[in-house]
């Protein structure tokens, strides 16, 4: 049996070792295929699940958005799921500024969701779901249609 490589104890703790397990994260921004923070360039690689509507408005940040989550309106905010390991789950804490920076910009939180897979089923999951503080973007644009990587692209400069 390999033995498993000894991580630095500086106070994370994953939120696989929860109970139940939360495994997933639902990404809504630049971690998305071919965001400026595409997960799939991330090791240990993710494994992808398939796509859901989260609750919430989402703001442009300017290089990135933030979604203040909210039950009182429908999902529209598209995001992607993906299966994680825990030594993936440091380094998006780490992006998100939640380990070991302690920054309050985001907050880490679990939401249960349907997802949607290539395939054509449904199933629920809970997922990691990075959340911002709404102090941070009070002033910052909504993105109406919920989708980040549709409005970088009408957003951009174009060179025509």
């Amino acid at each position: 049996m390999p033995i498993p490589p000894v991580l630095p104890d500086d106070g994370f703790v994953s939120f696989a070792r929860r109970s139940p397990p939360v495994t997933h994260v639902l990404v809504y921004g630049t971690l998305r295929r071919g965001g400026s923070n595409d997960i799939t360039l991330l090791t240990p690689a993710p494994q992808y699940v398939g796509t859901t509507l989260l609750s919430g408005t989402l703001h442009d940040l300017g290089a990135y958005p933030g979604l203040v989550l909210r039950t009182d309106m429908a999902p529209h905010v598209q995001a992607e799921v993906w299966a994680i390991t825990p030594e993936l789950e440091r380094q998006l804490d780490a992006i998100e500024g939640i380990h070991p920076q302690g920054l309050d910009e985001y907050a880490k939180r679990v939401l249960s969701v349907e997802v949607d897979t290539d395939h054509g089923h449904r199933h629920r999951l809970d997922g990691i779901c990075y959340e911002i503080n709404p102090a941070c973007v009070r002033h910052a644009p909504v993105i109406a249609d919920g989708d980040w990587m549709a409005w970088i692209r009408r957003r951009a400069p174009r060179h025509d």
